[in-house]
Order: structure tokens, then sequence, then C-alpha cells
């Protein structure tokens, strides 16, 4: 699957800037010790703190040009959780900001060393968990935008479960083929013994897969990432081949 997003890139820090806000907006309205469901290893502090973190990691895998080392050895005591996000967002949005998306950036996905791979993995990051705090104060969720949940669709299938699964050396028990059909579009996500890909389709590619999955845009994409249970999604033949792809979508985006 080639590594290129379903929208302009410019759209991409548009929805960052949105979504950091959001996401701190929900989190002064609960404890921070609040669990968050939807990421079950964190409670909402840890989530912005996390989201911190991950800023800093892209940031530094830019400017390394590798995978960062030692980076959870800088100094945060004296900074308040929120700040922290700030700080971590600050110094990334600069470098995004001050190059083409199209320029060289070392990154783990093979198919895309780009600056726009970053802008793309790093709005998606945010909204998620952005999701996640909303859902965990109990606050209404905003709402995603259809083409921005169509790239997200596009991106868990492309970097997730084409890409992350092998690096995790991890893959299916059975030769299985899914469509995913949302807002229009279609992929196929194919895993056996050995091997994981997924790439966009015609609607009559789509139909010689075993299963197929379908729901509107936000729904899918949130579904992808494990935030959404089975009721928000329709699906239709072979069971067992659409019970691998969540086992193996939930593996790949722990």
């Amino acid at each position: 699957m080639a590594g290129q997003a379903l929208i302009d890139h410019g759209r991409f820090l548009d929805v960052l800037g949105i979504e950091v806000e959001l996401l701190l907006d929900a989190a002064r309205t609960a404890p921070p010790g609040t669990p968050v469901p939807t990421s079950p290893r964190f409670t909402v502090e840890e989530i912005v703190r996390h989201v911190g973190g991950i800023y800093r990691v892209a940031r530094l895998w830019i400017t390394e040009g590798r995978a960062p080392r030692d980076w959870q050895r800088e100094p945060v005591a004296r900074q308040s959780t929120e700040d922290y996000l700030r700080a971590g967002l600050a110094d990334l949005m600069r470098e995004l900001s001050l190059n083409h998306p199209d320029s060289y950036a070392a990154s783990w996905w093979p198919a895309d060393h780009t600056y726009g791979f970053w802008r793309r993995r790093i709005s998606h990051e945010t909204t998620i968990h952005r999701y996640d705090v909303e859902y965990a104060v109990g606050m209404e969720t905003t709402h995603v935008a259809d083409d921005f949940a169509i790239d997200g669709v596009d991106e868990a299938l492309a970097v997730w479960f084409g890409q992350r699964l092998t690096m995790l050396g991890l893959s299916g028990t059975a030769r299985h083929s899914v469509a995913v059909r949302s807002g229009g579009h279609h992929w196929i996500a194919r895993a056996g013994p050995g091997k994981t890909e997924a790439w966009r389709c015609s609607a009559d590619e789509a139909e010689q897969a075993d299963g197929l999955v379908s729901a509107p845009p936000p729904d899918m994409y949130l579904w992808m990432w494990g935030r959404l249970d089975h009721g928000h999604v329709e699906w239709s033949g072979d069971d067992d081949a659409i019970a691998q792809l969540w086992a193996l979508m939930r593996l790949a985006t722990k």
C-alpha cells in the first residue's frame, strides 16, 4: 500500500492543534487518576503525559534520523502534565511546520520516510487519545470528520495491520482476507501464517474477500482502533476471517 494520505497534509496540523485543546479541556474536568476504559493501562493524567512523550519520540526520530534513545531521561519533574504535553507539541509542531510534507524524515514505516508520515501519524494518535479522555470523563465525544476518519482507516490498515504486526513478529493463524468498506472506499486486509498485508481496492475486488466489514467513517475509524464494539459495524461472510482481523488489529494497536 502506498504511503500516501487521503487528505491534504495541511489538514493534519490543523487537526492536531484542535485535538490537543479538546484533549486538555476534557482532562481538566476529572481527577488525574480517573481510569480510561478504552485504554486500560492509563489514567487520564497518564494519557496526557503519554501523548506528550509521543511528541518527543516523533521529533527525535526526525532530528536524530533513527529510533531515539534515552529520551525519557529528559527532566520533567517540575513540569505539570499539561506543560509537559504543550512543550513537546511546540517543538514537534515547529519541526513539522518548517518542513515540506514530502521532505525526507526518518520513520519506522518503510513505505514512507517523510515529514508527511509524522504529520499523519501524530494527528491520528492525538485524535484517538482525545476520544479516550472524553469517554473516560463522561463527556459527549467530539465527532470525527468523515474524510479524516477515512484517512485514519487507511492508516490503521496500511501502517498497523500491514507493517506493525510484521515488526512485532505476529501474523494470522489461517489464510483469510477481509474487505473493509466505508465512505465509498474499499480495502482488503489479508493475513496468514507469516504475513499480513493491506491495500486499497475496488468495490469489485472487495466482493472476492472471505468477509466484509462496513460502517460509516467515524465508526469504522474508532472500531479499527478498538474504541467501539462490533455493534457499530456490519459484517458478512466468514466470521473467522473477521474475528482474525479484529484480533490482529488489537495486537497491532496495543
